[in-house]
């Protein structure tokens, strides 16, 4: 009987702790995303953050050439500009 009320005790725990830690994950995820800014034209190849503004892919990591101007990374708010970015994607042709 004691197994079992000890089994019991640390699967309520852990199921607790599991329960509670996206509610903190997702205040850091908002705050992260508010210090940054997508930043179109200066990921490397190999390192943008998401899909292609052209839709050529829908995944990170697969930019083909440095700065193309449809790949994009976050970066830190107000740099995007200085490290000669855009705020915006390219023009569809």
């Amino acid at each position: 009987m004691n197994k079992l009320l000890i089994t019991a005790a640390i699967a309520s725990a852990l199921a607790g702790a599991v329960a509670t830690a996206p509610s903190f994950a997702g205040d850091d995820m908002k705050k992260d995303k508010a210090d940054k800014e997508k930043c179109y034209g200066v990921a490397k190849a190999g390192k943008n953050s998401c899909a292609s503004a052209d839709g050529s892919h829908s995944c990170a990591g697969h930019a083909t050439k440095d700065n193309d101007p449809n790949e994009w990374v976050y970066v830190k708010a107000g740099e995007c500009v200085k490290m000669g970015g855009s705020l915006t994607p390219p023009k569809k042709m």
